[in-house]
């Protein structure tokens, strides 16, 4: 089964953290692939950019509406992504409580239900 661990950053939070902290986080990720790696369960990792890079598209009336700023406004957002492919969503659990990030934000866990490679 594959899963998305979804990571959120809270800006508030991580400028609380001390330069040690934010420092382990890093390496903790560092680490945290590596395990994954070796166990087969790591497909694919992606880091985005902060919202103040984000456009949100709409199409009303036929007409594109580019915004700049995230979909929906809140303190935290996504800043990025593990696929993971493991036996049961109990053991995504487990993978997402190893993701630095869990101590401080939360990680959510998704299913993937569909997925297409469109690169030919």
């Amino acid at each position: 089964m594959k899963f998305e661990l979804l990571m959120y950053m809270d800006p508030v939070v991580w400028q609380a953290l001390t330069d040690q902290q934010r420092n382990a986080v890093f390496i903790g990720h560092e680490a945290f692939q590596v395990k994954l790696v070796d166990s087969g369960e790591l497909l694919s990792t992606q880091a985005v950019a902060e919202p103040a890079e984000s456009v949100t598209v709409r199409v009303i009336d036929g007409a594109t509406i580019a915004t700049s700023g995230v979909f929906q406004p809140a303190a935290a957002f996504m800043c990025g992504h593990y696929v993971v492919d493991c036996a049961s969503q109990e053991r995504a659990v487990e993978i997402a409580a190893l993701i630095p990030d869990a101590a401080y934000t939360g990680v959510e866990v998704r299913r993937i239900i569909h997925e297409a490679d469109l690169r030919s």
